[in-house]
């Protein structure tokens, strides 16, 4: 008996027109972000700030007996001290570095005669004069810029983290009176993803980074490389960064090491030692601990690390990963932006049990 053939396949004649709408979207979105980064970078900054505060605070209540009331004051206390030491650890080793440039300068000087003679070059070139040609008082004009934008910045950080402490009380109630009956619940959902996400995220990283660093610190002190407490800490806060961060900030204590180190291979080791160290962080305790942390695509990670430092720069680069995050977590609580979150993450299922069936 012949059976019914199966009836043909229904096309969507508005298919490419839904594509194309699609990508200009996504183009004119990213365009817009570009556009105000400068307003945008100070309040994703808070916003990240916020979620750490956030974070900490569950902890305490977790695994502490502190009473509610003072929970928050402690968190916030804590993230805003590690900033300000932050700060203070940077201007301080920089000062230090400052003062001790003539003795680099002297260094530099004999390595550059060492590497000429080698070359057979007869007449090497001063850092003084190599140091007159690139015109520092253009420079120095850039950098004076960039630290008072850094500085603005910082405020705009610091006013847009207290209006959102000071709003969260009544975000529950928000959140009820802005959506319908029945979708406050989704909301909410996404928000409980972006949390986890971001804070799963923070916490891997700064495991990571404190065995990196620890790691590090204790090659550069058998090196005899000084300013250690600086060196590690800019390796600390470079894993932050995805896949370049921690190999960018390996290389500077490196060059400071053929500065200051009386043997150039105390400098190699130092670099193959430190790089040794981060891989092994990186490549095996990092998946072991990941999990189902951040499942989320390794060359993902590496585009949202361009597309987002394009968009906001170094802070960009800082917060690809939870900005790329949040995108996964909307997306995959929208039928129709479901699509992206599944090439976002690892494994094609970004999200376990969604919410809509």
């Amino acid at each position: 008996m012949a059976t019914d053939p199966s009836p043909p396949a229904v096309s969507d004649p508005l298919g490419s027109i839904k594509v194309a709408v699609a990508v200009i979207a996504v183009i004119l979105t990213a365009f817009a972000l570009w556009a105000l980064r400068h307003v945008l970078t100070p309040f994703i900054l808070a916003v990240f700030l916020f979620l750490m505060i956030g974070g900490l605070e569950r902890v305490l209540a977790r695994r502490t007996p502190l009473p509610a009331a003072t929970r928050l004051p402690v968190a916030l206390g804590s993230v805003l001290t590690l900033v300000a030491l932050s700060v203070w650890l940077i201007g301080d080793n920089g000062a230090h570095i400052v003062a001790e440039s003539g003795s680099y300068v002297a260094r530099l000087d004999a390595l550059l005669k060492m590497g000429a003679a080698r070359l057979g070059v007869q007449a090497a070139p001063s850092i003084d004069q190599l140091f007159h040609q690139i015109n520092p008082g253009h420079y120095i004009a850039v950098f004076a810029s960039a630290v008072g934008d850094i500085a603005e910045k910082g405020v705009l950080v610091l006013i847009y983290l207290g209006f959102l402490l000071a709003s969260r009380a009544g975000f529950a109630t928000k959140m009820d009176e802005l959506f319908e009956t029945g979708r406050n619940a989704e909301a909410f959902v996404v928000m409980a993803r972006i949390q986890a996400g971001v804070e799963g995220y923070i916490f891997l990283q700064t495991v990571v980074g404190l065995l990196v660093a620890a790691g590090s610190a204790v090659i550069m002190s058998a090196m005899g490389l000084t300013h250690v407490l600086f060196w590690t800490f800019l390796i600390f806060v470079g894993n932050y960064i995805p896949v370049i961060g921690v190999a960018i900030a390996v290389m500077i204590p490196t060059l400071f090491g053929l500065i200051e180190l009386d043997a150039a291979w105390k400098a190699v080791v130092i670099f193959i030692a430190m790089e040794v160290i981060h891989f092994v962080a990186a490549h095996v305790i990092l998946p072991r601990m990941q999990g189902d942390r951040l499942n989320m695509d390794p060359l993902v990670v590496l585009l949202s690390l361009t597309f987002w430092g394009v968009i906001f720069g170094v802070a960009g680069a800082f917060l690809s990963t939870p900005l790329t995050v949040m995108v996964m977590a909307v997306c995959a609580e929208l039928p129709g932006a479901r699509g992206i979150a599944v090439l976002l993450s690892a494994d094609g299922k970004p999200f376990p049990n969604p919410t809509r069936t």
